[in-house]
């Protein structure tokens, strides 16, 4: 038999407080004794939920247990979602060591799905921000309406190790530069008004415009490179200093004392000759010691040899 419309009911939503007048009185106590309404949105297995249990000074609305018997908390918010019980949500987890941390607010504002995504990337813990709604058909009671809004994911842990792997390189780099340059300061002062930076490259200029001597360090290798770049809009004088250079080809690398590597760069428009440092890079910190003492005989060669080149150019 087919539906006629008037079989069918109308979902209407109903003020949160019109339900549960009182947060801890009513909703905290009434999700106490329905924990597997939650557990259907989540696709947890959370049990044995007690309500108002201290963490520290302070009071967590709900702790249940999941299928490891570990810790999960759960934080109660019939209005939109504030910093202040965030903050909560994020002491109450650290505080008893909680493995999950379920947050359920009526109005979930962007910012702090946004702020319960960047958690879950730090894989300290499992975080859930559910939104939650009172909803009847015609004149029947009212019923819970529980949504997912964020939770943990694989792509967000993944993200979140991508994240940390380029706070550690940055760290990394930054510590080899400080070592770097410190050290440079006692063979030449090309360098000395340099401070470390986090990325893969510091550099300084070369007494010319566009021109510049840089350090470059990568995960396993290291360069010194005199930079060719005046420019999108001045091009074609980046070759014309690239083939002024390379016509003194031969002078420069003797007075360097070994070969070096002549990039035009194709397709880009500035140019470098530069030297590798075939020693190891960041990821080699035993071996830091003879890359930056490698690196910085290089530069001095390198700027020392193109100095009066440099000098001369027409361009």
């Amino acid at each position: 038999m087919r539906a006629t419309e008037s079989a069918i009911g109308k979902l209407s939503r109903k003020p949160l407080r019109e339900v549960w007048i009182n947060e801890a009185l009513d909703f905290t106590r009434w999700l106490e004794v329905n924990i597997d309404v939650l557990n259907e949105v989540l696709g947890l297995t959370l049990t044995t939920a007690d309500r108002e249990q201290r963490a520290g000074t302070f009071s967590v609305d709900l702790i249940a247990e999941d299928e490891a018997g570990n810790s999960v908390i759960i934080e109660n918010q019939l209005e939109k979602s504030n910093h202040e019980h965030l903050g909560k949500l994020i002491t109450y987890a650290t505080a008893l060591g909680a493995k999950k941390a379920v947050w359920i607010v009526a109005d979930p504002r962007p910012e702090h799905v946004g702020a319960i995504s960047w958690l879950n990337e730090s894989r300290l813990a499992l975080f859930y921000l559910v939104k939650v709604e009172a909803v009847q058909i015609g004149n029947s009671d009212p019923a819970p309406l529980l949504t997912l809004i964020v939770g943990p994911s694989d792509e967000g842990a993944l993200i979140g190790d991508v994240k940390k792997d380029i706070v550690e390189r940055y760290e990394i780099r930054q510590r080899f530069w400080s070592q770097l340059l410190e050290k440079a300061k006692q063979k030449t002062r090309l360098h000395s008004g340099v401070s470390a930076g986090q990325y893969g490259w510091v550099g300084t200029g070369a007494g010319r415009s566009g021109l510049s001597y840089n350090y470059v360090i990568r995960k396993n290798q290291g360069n010194v490179e005199i930079y060719i770049d005046r420019g999108s809009d001045r091009e074609t004088e980046n070759d014309a200093i690239f083939q002024q250079l390379l016509t003194r080809k031969e002078e420069v690398e003797t007075a360097f004392g070994e070969p070096l590597e002549w990039e035009p760069l194709e397709g880009r428009r500035a140019c470098r000759i530069k030297k590798t440092i075939s020693l190891g890079g960041y990821r080699d910190e035993q071996a830091w010691e003879r890359i930056q003492e490698a690196m910085i005989d290089a530069m001095v060669r390198l700027e020392r040899a193109l100095r009066p080149q440099i000098t001369s150019l027409t361009v």
